[in-house]
């Protein structure tokens, strides 16, 4: 046995591959401990096996050729339910093998119209199917009469449409000019009305006249005075400052009395006396006075009225 095998420990001698003892016959004699060489230990050096790869080329894939296996027979045998896997059978390692067919070859789908786009495809063969298509004379019949009964239809709609726009018009207008006509009437009876309810607040019968001279209009409202019974009605020139009080109070005088009270003391005999309609008028200086069923009616102010003038005034009541 070669002896770099054999390792020497406290005077034994073991193999030192198999570790057992070289000379078991003389384990009873004391051992003599010798020095260990290093080389009995340690293995001696080997030779590199590195490859250099500069120098050989680089190796080549094994091919694999692949070998059919016979088909072997499987045994039916009772599979447990806790087994969620097996190894794949004979029949279906033959279908992985099998070669696909054209059949079995993915397909390139041809391209297809948009749903909408077929539609319309389908539409308009039918439209140009019915077109094509000749009418019957009932077809024909029935379509003039369809066209002759929607025709009114639309007429009388439209008809109906204006009859409602000129009626809302018309009501519009009648309604603005009732508006107008009632502002202007309101506006020019003003003063009547006016009168007549001072005329009531003052318990007389005392009324607006209906001439008035030219250039004159009602300056103010129209005043009473319930303790003399009177109405007074201020006029003023529209240019200039000419103006005059028309006045009207219940009296018991006659015109003799009037004559007496109120003009002589006024102007003494510088008067106008005129006759008209019964009623005796005494003007003086644009001013007046005369008496009618228990009503005295005065004119003062500094308006130069004519005779004419206060005749009208007086007739107009």
């Amino acid at each position: 046995m070669n002896q770099n095998k054999i390792v020497t420990v406290n005077g034994h001698r073991y193999d030192a591959h198999t570790g057992l003892l070289v000379d078991p016959a003389n384990t009873d004699q004391p051992s003599v401990k010798k020095p260990t060489l290093a080389s009995s230990i340690h293995s001696t050096t080997q030779r590199s096996k590195t490859l250099v790869r500069r120098a050989i080329k680089k190796p080549l894939k094994p091919t694999i050729s692949t070998i059919s296996r016979p088909v072997r027979q499987t045994m039916d045998i009772a599979r447990s339910s806790k087994i969620s896997r097996f190894a794949p059978t004979s029949s279906d390692a033959i279908v992985r093998n099998t070669p696909k067919t054209e059949s079995s070859k993915n397909v390139d789908i041809p391209a297809t119209n948009h749903p909408a786009v077929s539609r319309a495809i389908v539409k308009t063969k039918k439209s140009e199917i019915v077109a094509l298509a000749p009418k019957t004379t009932k077809e024909v019949k029935d379509e003039a009469i369809a066209n002759a009964l929607n025709k009114p239809t639309t007429k009388n709609q439209k008809m109906s449409t204006k009859k409602r726009r000129s009626r809302f018009l018309t009501i519009a207008s009648l309604c603005l000019l009732i508006v107008v006509l009632a502002s202007y009437i309101t506006y020019i009876n003003m003063p009547n009305l006016s009168v007549a309810v001072a005329a009531s607040q003052a318990g007389i019968s005392a009324k607006y006249p209906d001439y008035r001279p030219d250039g004159y209009s009602v300056n103010g409202p129209v005043t009473f005075n319930d303790s003399e019974a009177s109405v007074t009605i201020n006029f003023r020139a529209n240019s200039g400052t000419s103006k005059f009080t028309f006045k009207q109070a219940r009296s018991s005088w006659d015109s003799s009395a009037v004559l007496d009270n109120i003009v002589r003391k006024k102007v003494g005999e510088q008067y106008i006396t005129s006759q008209v309609g019964g009623l005796t008028i005494y003007s003086y200086n644009g001013n007046a006075a005369w008496v009618n069923a228990g009503i005295l009616y005065t004119i003062d102010g500094n308006a130069p009225l004519s005779s004419d003038q206060i005749r009208r005034i007086a007739t107009s009541l």
